[in-house]
């Protein structure tokens, strides 16, 4: 990644937002660094800062929805994974210490900037992270949609936090931070629109959603269809699990739906669970019957790797609970 240093360019997305879609972004959304709305977009607009007219900003409120054509960005600044470099920028700055104070803030990333991005870029990157900020804090007066499961509300909420970057940021700039995003947003509605859409029969229900996730990027579309199979993989298992099946039936089922190679992997994972199981039979046992003291703190150590002793008490207390 040509100007950004190694520490803060993964360009990784997380599974976990491929799952959760739009949840996911109103997880991770601040109601501001400040805890208030921050610099209005006119503001960083009036004080120089790059970003679109205000008019432009309002008739493209829904050009998120709009794919973008693929292709790569000549820019050594405006390349994918700046957005998670801007992250592990701020980030850095905030491990100096609590603070709401969106011009302390940007004192540390200015003491920080050598730190990230190399001498080519580093004051682009710098004037870039400073508007960063200030969209973030702007992001508080997006109100989340009252119920996520409405798509129309949720495409108001995402058109309106659309606004706002594309009034803080050029469109190139947009491209490089959001467009990954975009797509993940795009995917999610069409998505929330098929399953709303009580006309479909069950068939072409399923044959719209494949159409969907089709349309994602190809990283993107690897990455959701990994994480959907690892979540279909462990609901498999618990039905499994509920019928008490064997060895036979667990591989037979696995292997007609993922293959042999996935259904050998899942049979390993089965023995070590298992394993794992009998011996914190054998630890609750033995604790039941001599209670604390250094023989059980003895058999602890024979019975459990130093990782898996990080684990035997809370698994204990889970299964106390019923869990």
């Amino acid at each position: 990644m040509a100007g950004i240093r190694g520490r803060a360019a993964a360009t990784a997305l997380p599974a976990a937002l491929l799952v959760l879609g739009v949840s996911a972004w109103f997880a991770l959304r601040a109601p501001g660094v400040d805890g208030s709305a921050g610099t209005p977009p006119s503001a960083a607009r009036d004080a120089g800062a790059p970003g679109r007219a205000a008019g432009a900003a309002d008739a493209a409120g829904t050009a998120f929805l709009a794919p973008r054509p693929p292709g790569p960005l000549a820019d050594p600044l405006l390349v994918p994974g700046l957005r998670y470099a801007i992250d592990a920028f701020l980030n850095d700055a905030l491990e100096g210490g609590a603070t709401e104070d969106p011009q302390e803030i940007k004192r540390r990333l200015r003491a920080l900037a050598d730190r990230h991005f190399a001498a080519d870029v580093r004051e682009r990157a710098l004037a870039l992270a400073l508007r960063y900020v200030d969209y973030r804090a702007a992001l508080g007066s997006v109100p989340p949609p009252a119920d996520m499961s409405d798509a129309n509300a949720v495409r108001t909420a995402m058109q309106a936090r659309d606004s706002l970057r594309q009034q803080f940021f050029e469109p190139a700039e947009y491209e490089a931070l959001f467009a990954e995003e975009a797509a993940l947003d795009r995917h999610t509605l069409a998505r929330m629109d098929i399953a709303g859409d009580r006309t479909l029969t069950a068939s072409q229900r399923a044959e719209a959603m494949r159409a969907a996730d089709a349309a994602l990027p190809e990283p993107l579309r690897a990455a959701r269809q990994a994480s959907v199979a690892h979540l279909a993989a462990a609901d498999q298992t618990a039905d499994l699990n509920a019928r008490n099946a064997d060895d036979a039936t667990r591989y037979a089922e696995r292997s007609a739906r993922y293959g042999e190679a996935a259904a050998q992997a899942l049979a390993r994972r089965d023995d070590e669970e298992r394993q794992w199981q009998s011996r914190l039979d054998q630890y609750q046992q033995a604790r039941a019957a001599t209670g604390e003291g250094p023989a059980l703190q003895q058999l602890r150590q024979q019975l459990f790797t130093p990782a898996e002793r990080l684990r035997v008490d809370a698994a204990l207390a889970l299964r106390g609970a019923g869990g």
